[in-house]
């Protein structure tokens, strides 16, 4: 398994962008809420990366002006990657309709806090990914494979991710509208606390180190 920190500095060396991290425990106007973890990258600069989707075809990932919100859902063994276009939803000339370009929903194993702050997670390799034009591809399979036969992981934590897997489909890709809705009304209210200072770790911002 691999460590991943939820500041993103190592694979996508985002060491210089602002970061902030927080407990929420909220209940939304339309009935949805969360219980969890959740972190924001702001994206202040950067030239674009795509993925290249069989539906939604060249899909933004990473570039100035986006922004990733990171969440750990209490209880749950994933980590869900919310990449908000930014909020002109233009990118390079291409206007798009929805907000978010893509979710990216890493299976986990665990999760906790380095010395820093910056939360971590260990990767389970299995991941969801999908998008609003209804792409749902499951990622990974195959190192999750070769890690068990490797003996890396035992049977539990092997037949665990499929079924974290799986719980993932069915909770979020079933009505992706109200998928995107909920991640928008998360990054609402985690804006509304990083503008306040209330219980939030913030890292490269003015408020934070």
């Amino acid at each position: 398994m691999t460590k991943k920190r939820l500041d993103r500095d190592k694979k996508w060396f985002f060491q210089r962008f602002p970061y902030s991290q927080m407990r929420m425990d909220a209940v939304f106007p339309d009935g949805g809420q969360f219980h969890g973890l959740v972190s924001v990258i702001d994206l202040v600069m950067g030239d674009y990366y795509y993925w290249e989707m069989p539906k939604a075809g060249r899909t933004p990932v990473c570039g100035k002006g986006m922004v990733w919100l990171q969440l750990i859902p209490e209880g749950a063994h994933h980590v869900i990657t919310a990449k908000f276009l930014p909020e002109s939803r233009t990118v390079e000339g291409i206007c798009y309709e929805k907000a978010v370009a893509v979710w990216y929903v890493d299976v986990i194993d665990g999760w906790g806090c380095d010395p820093d702050g910056v939360a971590y997670f260990d990767d389970l390799y299995l991941d969801v990914v999908f998008d609003p034009e209804g792409d749902v591809v499951i990622d990974d399979r195959d190192e999750l494979d070769a890690a068990y036969r490797s003996g890396e992981l035992s049977e539990e934590q092997y037949r665990g991710a499929i079924a974290e897997g799986d719980a993932v489909v069915a909770a979020l890709c079933s009505d992706i509208g109200k998928t995107q809705q909920w991640c928008q009304e998360i990054l609402r209210e985690a804006r509304r606390r990083m503008e306040s200072g209330e219980d939030v770790f913030q890292k490269n911002s003015e408020r934070g180190l």
